[in-house]
């Protein structure tokens, strides 16, 4: 049986947090109604979706790369890193490699990107949507530790309420630094 992996990230543009990458593999099987790219979803129907995704692929795997990761080698490279740590996680192996996007990860695999493919092939739409909410209950987990950011809700994007609260309160250990607003911001303190 061939087996396609989707791979997808969520948390390329934020200011704060890490990025995160998902892996799936869904069952051919069984029909998941309703996958889409998961920006066009609502955040309930992502989390309903997510649920089904978990419940019925032949194997999933969320992975991350760091704050510290990204400032050392550069968003682009830390969001290839999460998506080839996903992959590497699942515990089967896929027969492709199917990434949203035009850049591939290096993996063992045979892989392809494909670009708007989290809105046209199902299994990068179910790693898009794992990915974002993942990406998103982590980003809730952060706001209880950092409140001061609005992080629950813009999840860390550089909207006026997180630049104004970034003016405030200061740069925290979740922010990149190597990102333009928060590089200008520490360089005039």
């Amino acid at each position: 049986m061939r087996l396609v992996c989707g791979v997808d990230e969520a948390g390329r543009g934020p200011l704060a947090g890490p990025v995160c990458a998902a892996a799936v593999i869904l069952d051919p099987d069984w029909h998941i109604a309703g996958l889409a790219d998961s920006k066009v979803l609502s955040a309930s129907r992502r989390l309903q979706l997510a649920a089904q995704i978990r419940g019925h692929a032949l194997a999933w795997a969320v992975a991350w790369a760091s704050v510290a990761e990204i400032d050392a080698i550069n968003i682009l490279q830390a969001s290839l890193l999460a998506m080839r740590r996903a992959v590497e996680q699942l515990r089967i192996a896929p027969s492709e490699v199917l990434v949203d996007g035009n850049h591939c990860p290096v993996i063992a695999y045979p892989v392809k990107a494909v670009v708007r493919g989290d809105s046209t092939i199902a299994a990068i739409s179910a790693a898009s949507i794992l990915a974002k909410t993942a990406r998103d209950a982590e980003m809730l987990r952060l706001h209880q530790l950092y409140p001061n950011y609005g992080l629950d809700r813009h999840k860390g994007y550089p909207t006026a309420v997180h630049l104004a609260a970034l003016q405030t309160h200061g740069v925290a250990e979740i922010h990149r630094r190597s990102y333009a607003p928060i590089r200008k911001l520490l360089e005039s303190r």
